[in-house]
């Protein structure tokens, strides 16, 4: 198979992969595609740029990429959109649908709770399950490319959801609730047995401190922080920011 037929076979397949092509330098033109998990085809393009995969392909977005002897890759990425798990089918659950959904991300919603779990209250969510949340999270199969977020607030959904989501590899895991709660869930999830430095990785309170109170600003406080997180940002002004606005060469 041709690089450019398998190219073409990606979006059927729901394979993540990156074209890297020379723009600058000896081999200008030369392509090779990487698939994550699969293979390798075409040649040409530095090692140097070709270790940058793991990388590129975790960071879901086009770069152009700058090799020490000056050439320089344009790294193009190729996946299905990121997805965005929420359990607790809360009123909020909806404006997180709604703004996923804006991003060109997939929603889906999953809670114990049937009864809230409808699609006339979640009419924007991509798919719902009704399951707990270990058994939910099981049948999705995080990846790298999703984003959890816990907003029962109630211990018998919250902290299991919490001590799955732990074990994936999902770019953001996010939890509703004051600092308060937070500390406590903390100690909690400490005496359950989970390792002090896993859970540093739970944003919480989640979102970004941007003075949200409605629903609607709620999730947009809670996407914005989840952007910034897979990008690597920290998501402040970016009157104050120190890197690039649009980060393209390293």
């Amino acid at each position: 198979m041709s690089l450019i037929e398998r190219l073409a076979g990606l979006a059927g397949s729901g394979e993540r992969a990156v074209l890297f092509t020379v723009v600058e330098g000896e081999a200008a033109g030369e392509k090779v595609l990487v698939v994550e998990d699969a293979e390798q085809l075409g040649d040409g393009v530095p090692e140097e740029a070709l270790a940058q995969f793991d990388e590129l392909v975790r960071g879901g977005r086009n770069k152009l990429v700058a090799l020490a002897d000056g050439s320089r890759v344009f790294a193009e990425w190729y996946g299905p959109p990121p997805r965005l798990v929420i359990y607790g089918a809360v009123d909020t659950a909806e404006s997180l649908c709604q703004g996923a959904r804006m991003l060109g991300w997939t929603s889906i919603v999953a809670d114990a709770r049937a009864m809230f779990l409808t699609p006339e209250r979640l009419p924007s969510a991509d798919r719902l399950i009704a399951k707990w949340p270990a058994e939910a999270f099981d049948e999705i199969g995080f990846d790298h490319q999703t984003a959890v977020i816990v907003l029962t607030h109630d211990d018998k959904f919250d902290e299991p959801a919490l001590v799955a989501a732990l074990d994936t590899e999902a770019f953001y895991i996010g939890a509703l609730g004051s600092r308060r709660n937070q500390e406590r869930r903390r100690e909690r999830l400490l005496a359950a047995g989970v390792p002090e430095e896993k859970l540093d990785r739970i944003q919480g309170p989640a979102g970004l401190d941007i003075g949200a109170d409605t629903q609607a600003e709620t999730a947009l406080s809670m996407l914005a922080e989840m952007l910034a997180v897979r990008a690597h940002r920290k998501g402040g002004p970016l009157r104050e920011a120190k890197q690039r606005i649009h980060v393209e060469v390293e």
